[in-house]
């Protein structure tokens, strides 16, 4: 995020004659264009009040109250842009107002915005450097001035106080500012950090996700495999004796080489790491297992009912995963968060779609800004995989539900065309 009220340095420039030129950047030159207004709007006032005021107030004259008054006002415009110059050109243009008894009212002005400026955009050292630099001057003027001989023009001792007091409240406003301003950039440059972090333990969830996925598609994969060498081997030893049985099996071998490919074309799109041990090859749950899983929630305290529409037909071990390893966190969520309530498990295989539904009465998992559970991010990958789609959140009167769609095509279903 970008403050349009930073200090900013000089940063750009060329060597000429050995001396680098001051080259305002386009922020420096909006502060330029502003505060150029502002000390016009100085002088302006000046030449106003000068005009209504009694006769006498300039004795230089209209052209010298002129002069003396841009000169003095100059400074206001580099406040921003260039606070060392400005209060190098303000403190000479006083002191030689002074001399030729011309005091205009934009010198007091230049001296209240530059102590300003200054301990607003400058260190603490600097600042106090810059401010004493410009009310030393005129201190020493007041200093200087002979007593009064009535009461009623003010004493030295009363103008060296009015200044000093002013000079520290521009000199701590300025200073307020500075430490808002410090604040602020700490808090954006931490809210940034945070950010980061946060990305990188979303694309770490993911990854996790991604390779225990692709664990559990080599265990398929592998379960696969090692069935039909088990297959080629029976149809090898039987082939002489018992051709019909070897045509069995080794149609067998077909279907299951065919499943594997599919499951290999998506065990590339996940990522898995050369250092995880081998899985062993056993076969992964599948739809079998969820009639299980409903029952062994249901003993931990969660009434939960298992709706099944359709007939189930063949799908792939891999998909058959997905679904029941859905079905277990969504249904292990509803033990973390849900509370006092009821779940129910809805599988509805159609001819186009498969779609696993699990929604609950309860209170549903409390709201936390930013934060991305791994559950989730594992169902999301696991969908994705497969060219489905999933939809978690609130349901209308309460309660919580996850959706997954998949569609039935790429799950290696066959699909009958003639159906309705």
């Amino acid at each position: 995020m970008t403050r349009t009220d930073a200090p900013a340095r000089p940063t750009g420039g060329r060597d000429i004659g050995g001396r680098r030129r001051f080259r305002p950047t386009p922020e420096q030159r909006r502060w330029l264009i502003r505060d150029g207004l502002l000390a016009v709007a100085a002088v302006a006032l000046e030449v106003t009040f000068v005009g209504t005021a009694p006769a006498g107030l300039a004795p230089q004259g209209w052209p010298g109250l002129l002069v003396w008054s841009v000169l003095c006002a100059a400074p206001i415009a580099l406040r921003r842009a260039a606070p060392w110059p400005a209060v190098g050109l303000a403190v000479p243009a006083f002191v030689a107002s002074v001399l030729v008894g011309a005091q205009p009212v934009a010198a007091g002005a230049a001296f209240v915005l530059l102590t300003y400026s200054t301990a607003a955009l400058l260190p603490l050292r600097e600042a106090a450097l810059a401010a004493a630099t410009i009310w030393a001057p005129s201190i020493t003027v007041a200093l200087l001035e002979p007593p009064p001989p009535d009461l009623t023009e003010p004493s030295p001792a009363y103008l060296v106080f009015t200044q000093v007091l002013l000079a520290l409240v521009c000199f701590f406003v300025g200073r307020t500012v500075h430490a808002r301003r410090a604040t602020i950039r700490a808090l954006e440059e931490r809210a940034r950090v945070a950010e980061e972090n946060q990305r990188s333990l979303a694309d770490q969830a993911v990854a996790d996700e991604r390779r225990r996925i692709a664990r559990e598609l080599h265990d398929v994969v592998a379960h696969h495999v090692s069935v039909m060498g088990v297959l080629a081997t029976g149809a090898r030893r039987v082939l002489s004796r018992d051709p019909a049985a070897t045509d069995g099996a080794l149609g067998s071998i077909e279907e299951t080489s065919r499943t594997t490919l599919r499951e290999l074309r998506r065990l590339l799109d996940v990522l898995r790491t050369d250092t995880e041990p081998a899985a062993e090859l056993a076969p992964q749950p599948g739809l079998a297992g969820i009639e299980a899983l409903v029952e062994q929630v249901r003993e931990a305290g969660l009434p939960v009912t298992l709706r099944v529409d359709g007939t189930p037909g063949p799908l792939d071990p891999g998909v058959a995963l997905t679904v029941f390893r859905i079905v277990q966190e969504a249904l292990t969520n509803t033990l973390k968060h849900a509370g006092t309530a009821t779940a129910q498990v809805r599988l509805s295989f159609g001819i186009y779609w498969l779609i696993v539904e699990i929604s609950d009465t309860g209170r549903g998992p409390a709201p936390e800004s930013g934060r991305v559970g791994h559950g989730l991010v594992g169902m999301r990958e696991r969908m994705a995989l497969y060219g489905g789609t999933l939809r978690t959140g609130p349901r209308p009167g309460g309660g919580y539900r996850v959706y997954a769609k998949m569609p039935m095509e790429q799950l290696g279903a066959p699909m009958d065309k003639g159906a309705a």
